[in-house]
């Protein structure tokens, strides 16, 4: 496994995360194809032994039970001094008012409410998982500088925004003298590469941390157009990011499968070596339901795509739709 910082920060993070969408309550908030404990316990513990010590999760996942399975797996497994927790807040699997958003209320509840669920005194990077367009930037900046402050996080991060957003948060803060973001999670893989025009060179330029979601576009990058597993099946949210450019997305695909015999290697593995050698990508979050998820992706770690490669991977690309900022 390879390590790098966690953007301008002193934070050595694997070049994978793993991400904890994956792990729950099946049929609980939206995703029936999740893992019980039980069968989340050796996919997390096959991680560790792999070298990854970077974990991400959300309040939100699994309506909780996913940041319980993983604080109760890593605290049996891991030295919690070696391994960065990240989680999110804005969603809510409860209705009711003052229960989702980036309010200094919300934000308050819902650190302590995840620390409990993860069975730690801390997160290493807590994040805002979109952007609250009915509280004030102000306001939130302030929360979770005071969040930090009181040793419940390390580090705050942000999620799916526009640049624009992003920077206006960030500005804030610094002009208040409050912590600032340090990382950006956004939806970034071959097949959906709007965040190249803005957020990318933003990050680059002021060395925050990328660490993208969706990398195998929910599966579609690791398999045949026809081919269809559980996920595929039942997942909602992956339909409606990608079946409206399924089509234009085809020769994407199919050239990454062509890579992919070239190369002796899978599909996916393919997928993540070209974002791995996308800047400045730090480390692309994998969710895994099977073993062998996890070790092709550390295998992505020792594939390297030419510069030729790369360009044929990206040259069918087209225009997307604007995913995941609201």
């Amino acid at each position: 496994m390879k390590y790098v910082k966690l953007g301008n920060t002193g934070l050595d993070v694997s070049r994978l995360c793993l991400g904890g969408m994956s792990f729950g309550v099946p049929g609980r908030w939206i995703h029936p194809w999740v893992l019980d404990e039980e069968k989340s316990r050796p996919i997390i513990k096959r991680a560790l032994e792999l070298g990854i010590n970077f974990f991400d999760t959300a309040n939100v996942y699994s309506d909780g039970t996913s940041e319980e399975i993983l604080g109760r797996v890593l605290k049996d497994y891991a030295d919690r001094d070696e391994i960065v927790i990240a989680t999110k807040v804005y969603f809510t699997a409860h209705e009711g008012p003052n229960r989702k958003g980036l309010s200094r209320k919300a934000i308050m509840s819902e650190i302590d409410k995840s620390l409990k669920r993860l069975g730690t005194d801390y997160v290493d990077l807590y994040q805002i998982h979109r952007w609250d367009y009915d509280t004030p930037i102000e306001e939130t900046m302030e929360a979770l500088h005071d969040v930090v402050k009181a040793g419940k996080a390390r580090y705050i991060g942000a999620s799916s925004m526009y640049a624009w957003q992003f920077l206006k948060a960030n500005y804030t803060a610094e002009k208040h003298g409050w912590t600032k973001f340090v990382s950006m999670q956004n939806h970034y893989n071959l097949i959906y590469r709007e965040e190249e025009r803005e957020m990318l060179p933003l990050c680059q330029e002021e060395n925050i941390a990328v660490i993208p979601y969706s990398p195998l576009a929910s599966g579609r990058l690791a398999r045949g157009a026809s081919e269809t597993t559980h996920r595929s099946e039942t997942d909602q949210i992956q339909r409606s990011k990608y079946d409206t450019t399924a089509e234009a997305d085809r020769v994407i695909i199919e050239r990454v499968s062509e890579l992919a015999k070239k190369h002796g290697v899978k599909r996916a593995q393919i997928a993540l070596a070209w974002l791995l050698q996308k800047e400045p990508v730090t480390a692309p979050i994998v969710g895994a339901t099977k073993l062998s998820h996890l070790e092709d992706a550390v295998g992505a770690l020792s594939i390297s795509l030419t510069a030729e490669e790369i360009a044929y991977l990206e040259e069918p690309y087209v225009p997307h739709p604007i995913v995941g900022h609201r």
